[in-house]
């Protein structure tokens, strides 16, 4: 039976707990990955991921706050004592680490040293090697939070944290759906500010001198980013009649962690990583 060190990354990036948030960042950018093991002298402290970036610093004591990312040190957004697991651990045990911790990745551990990651991307590899009959259907979440296209990112992600979701199906006026915006890309966006601050963008608008329409001048306006900004378009989808391993090796072979499942023209749920996890989990 193939174990942890079958599927984790390995070697992997690490930053130590005194280096600033900002390397963290590029990190991230640079390398496309969604956390970062914290050192302290080579020994494990903690662990950071894109949505702890930006959720603590805006939860930060007003010292932290004010300080631009490349002097507030990574201890003040890492998560302090992580879940850690052994290379030969199953990938079922993996998946009840991160369905009890709701964690999305597991720094693998042997004899005290760092040796690899195991993340939920891994486990939609894994799971699209198994010989599992479930449709996606049978496994899919049925509640999809739906957002307008014209919604603010500060609204979207207010939507998000009251129902729980990590996203969001983002819809034309007619209610065709037109994008996705999930919560890495909210809270880690190119567009976030340097600050971490909700962006603004910049439209020019023309308004006319007088009611007559004599003369006209042009000025700018400054306006709220909003879902259409930094939504993910256009949408893959996969039926509810696929079978699940297939939609898995399709999120694996797209480096996406979900999708929405489509019947005909309307969207009838979403099937993604944590979808999977439980579905390896409950097969042990």
């Amino acid at each position: 039976m193939k174990k942890v060190k079958d599927y984790m990354s390995s070697p992997i990036y690490v930053i130590e707990r005194n280096e600033p948030v900002q390397r963290a960042r590029n990190l991230m950018f640079k390398y496309s990955i969604g956390r970062l093991p914290v050192l302290d002298n080579g020994k494990l402290v903690g662990i950071v991921t894109k949505h702890d970036i930006t959720n603590r610093l805006n939860q930060a004591a007003p010292e932290w706050r004010r300080r631009p990312i490349d002097k507030v040190p990574i201890q003040v957004v890492m998560t302090e004592g992580p879940i850690t697991i052994f290379p030969d651990a199953t990938m079922a045990q993996a998946a009840e680490l991160m369905i009890e911790n709701d964690i999305s990745g597991i720094p693998v551990e042997r004899n005290g040293e760092i040796v690899g990651m195991v993340t939920s991307r891994d486990m939609i590899v894994f799971f699209s090697e198994q010989e599992v009959k479930a449709k996606v259907g049978d496994l899919m979440c049925k509640d999809v939070l739906t957002v307008h296209r014209h919604h603010t990112i500060a609204h979207v992600l207010d939507e998000m944290n009251l129902q729980g979701s990590g996203r969001a199906l983002v819809y034309e006026d007619n209610m065709t759906p037109v994008g996705i915006v999930t919560r890495s890309s909210l809270t880690f966006s190119e567009l976030m500010g340097p600050k971490d601050e909700m962006e603004t963008k910049n439209i020019k608008m023309t308004r006319k001198e007088s009611t007559a329409g004599r003369k006209q001048y042009r000025y700018v306006k400054q306006v709220p980013l909003v879902a259409e900004d930094i939504m993910t378009s256009p949408i893959i989808t996969i039926g509810a009649e696929a079978r699940a391993t297939e939609a898995a090796r399709t999120l694996a072979d797209k480096h996406i962690i979900g999708m929405p499942v489509a019947e005909g023209n309307d969207i009838v749920g979403y099937f993604s990583a944590d979808e999977v996890i439980a579905e390896i989990a409950r097969l042990g």
